[in-house]
């Protein structure tokens, strides 16, 4: 107990360490404050710092040689002066300690504060997918809440991913690594170091993000562990879990009673996909990712490959049955274009059709979808790779069970995307829409506050 308390001594004297920049702007505060206390005491003839009159103006007298005083323009000089001194001293003494932990933030210290404190009160929302969309969705809604939670797909067999996965036996890193970079504060940074792509030599192709995965999990011995340690270094503004632990392999059957094995395989495959399997079907979620759902306000599927990006985490052994089990209502934000080998000619509820054949009648509550136009010059570029913007049908979807929301959600780019601000505003406005007034309320609160923040910002 006592090597503790001296422990907590020793704490506390390093604040007296030279070069810290904290004592000086500490002691400017400490002078502002008795300068204000002075101004007062000054307008009051002294009274407030225990003098009688008499002996005031006796003092003002030796220092000035006259006994008229000027009190109240006197008094609130030197309170401004101290007021100054005090915001002076407190701004600089807060920049200094948060420029010393987040040295990239040194001129973003209100940014800081907003994402660390007031981020926390937004909604809990898990994101189940993979690929460019999930990480394109984590991008909007970590804006809005710091309570995010992305269950990435591990079926990837193609690119750096799959050459590590066969040369170290772990979870494929690709998707992992773009959600990583889309949640981290220091995005651009996070993005041009996990990005960089060697070229030449035994490296060729891999980025240096899923080799520094494949290094982590390899010194921790769990690739958990490694997510976890980068999310340390970079202040991440939420949890990633891949969907299973274990070494998985998707295979699919389609229309025509081929089988075929492996991601890559059935992307490059032509036909009508029917039904998709993992193997082993025993495999077994995170601990994590079945606690992230169980206290989540939303659980939003996609956007993302249907087959082969959103539907392979589904298949996880309970991770389907918790996201049917709990309160959180289930959204699934839909495509915006059909994809060559997988959903040739689907509309928004063959999508959702897919997802209940897998999961079960009720699995989804809501379906947010993409209305609005998009350039000929994108839609020609599509064309040529068989690909069409994909046809919305309301009713079908409300006949499947689930309600039906669009918005304009189209970002157009050298491709098709869905914009992730706007994608992310909508999809707080549905969570609205969906909760119990009771926790409705709460939700509006949390979410007028961040506005107003990202406002001031």
């Amino acid at each position: 107990m006592k090597s503790e308390n001296r422990e907590k001594i020793v704490q506390y004297l390093k604040w007296l360490y030279p070069n810290l920049k904290v004592k000086r702007w500490f002691l400017v505060t400490v002078l502002g404050i008795f300068l204000f206390a002075t101004g007062f005491a000054v307008m009051n003839d002294g009274v407030a710092l225990g003098y009688a009159e008499l002996q005031f103006r006796e003092i003002v007298y030796r220092l000035t040689g006259s006994t008229q005083i000027i009190a109240i323009p006197t008094g609130l000089v030197i309170s401004a002066l101290g007021v100054l001194l005090i915001i002076v001293g407190f701004k600089r003494m807060l920049y200094s300690i948060i420029s010393g932990v987040l040295p990239e933030n040194e001129g973003k210290i209100v940014d800081v504060i907003y994402s660390r404190q007031h981020l926390m009160r937004g909604p809990k929302i898990v994101v189940v997918g993979g690929g460019t969309g999930l990480s394109s969705l984590l991008r909007g809604l970590k804006q809005y809440t710091r309570n995010l939670t992305a269950i990435v797909t591990v079926s990837d067999d193609g690119g750096s991913s799959g050459r590590l996965r066969e040369e170290l036996g772990i979870q494929p890193p690709g998707d992992v690594r773009n959600c990583l970079v889309a949640l981290a504060d220091t995005e651009d940074i996070m993005d041009t170091l996990f990005s960089y792509r060697f070229e030449g030599g035994t490296l060729n192709g891999h980025s240096l993000g899923n080799l520094l995965l494949a290094g982590l999990t390899d010194t921790f011995g769990d690739f958990q562990m490694g997510i976890e340690q980068v999310s340390k270094v970079f202040a991440l503004r939420g949890k990633v879990f891949p969907s299973t632990l274990e070494q998985v392999e998707l295979s699919a059957d389609f229309e025509d009673g081929r089988h075929i094995e492996g991601e890559t395989a059935i992307r490059e495959t032509d036909g009508k996909i029917c039904r998709v399997y993992l193997s082993p079907d025993n495999c077994t979620p995170l601990p994590g990712a079945l606690q992230a759902l169980e206290e989540a306000d939303l659980i939003v599927l996609g956007p993302g490959s249907l087959y082969t990006s959103v539907l392979p985490n589904l298949l996880v052994n309970g991770l389907r049955e918790k996201i049917r089990n709990v309160n959180a209502p289930c959204v699934y934000v839909c495509n915006v274009m059909t994809e060559k080998g997988e959903t040739d000619g689907y509309t928004v509820s063959d999508h959702l059709k897919a997802i209940l054949n897998h999961c079960g009648s009720g699995f989804v509550d809501a379906v947010l979808a993409t209305k609005g136009e998009i350039t000929a010059s994108i839609l020609q570029r599509y064309v040529e790779e068989e690909a069409v913007p994909v046809v919305t049908d309301p009713k079908e979807v409300e006949r499947l069970g689930a309600k039906y929301f669009e918005a304009n959600l189209v970002q157009e780019r050298n491709v098709v995307r869905h914009d992730p601000d706007r994608l992310a505003k909508e999809l707080v406005r549905v969570l609205f829409r969906l909760k119990p007034m009771g926790e409705r309320i709460a939700l509006v609160d949390a979410y007028l506050l961040s506005q107003k923040l990202r406002k001031n910002t």
